[in-house]
């Protein structure tokens, strides 16, 4: 969690004293727990939410596009945004603080 939003999570640690920031803490934690990123043989499966599921399925060969955004702080812990694009300029997948992303990238392209 320190890795994907360092700012929010110190932000969040200074607050825990009075009480919100546990809660905030919590809640983030149970938002990370609840989301899985799948890279079958045949298709990428993602799966997010607590009360309420979304699941997203792409097939690997509709997969035009994998690109990786980091920032400064994201390049220093190694996470980073991922975004999926099959057809046409807006992505199909968008998914923030994903662990090592070039070992991602190379695990969608192969």
């Amino acid at each position: 969690m320190f890795a994907d939003e360092p700012g929010y999570f110190l932000l969040a640690c200074v607050l825990v004293p009075i009480g919100v920031g546990i809660v905030w803490l919590i809640v983030w934690w149970i938002k990370t727990r609840c989301t899985l990123l799948t890279v079958g043989e045949e298709r990428v499966l993602l799966s997010r939410g607590v009360f309420s599921k979304e699941r997203l399925e792409i097939e690997l060969e509709s997969i035009r596009t994998v690109r990786i955004d980091q920032s400064f702080v994201d390049r220093i812990f190694n996470c980073g945004v991922l975004k999926i694009y099959t057809a046409g300029d807006n992505p199909e997948l968008v998914q923030k603080g994903m662990p090592d992303p070039e070992r991602l990238r190379s695990a969608l392209r192969s």
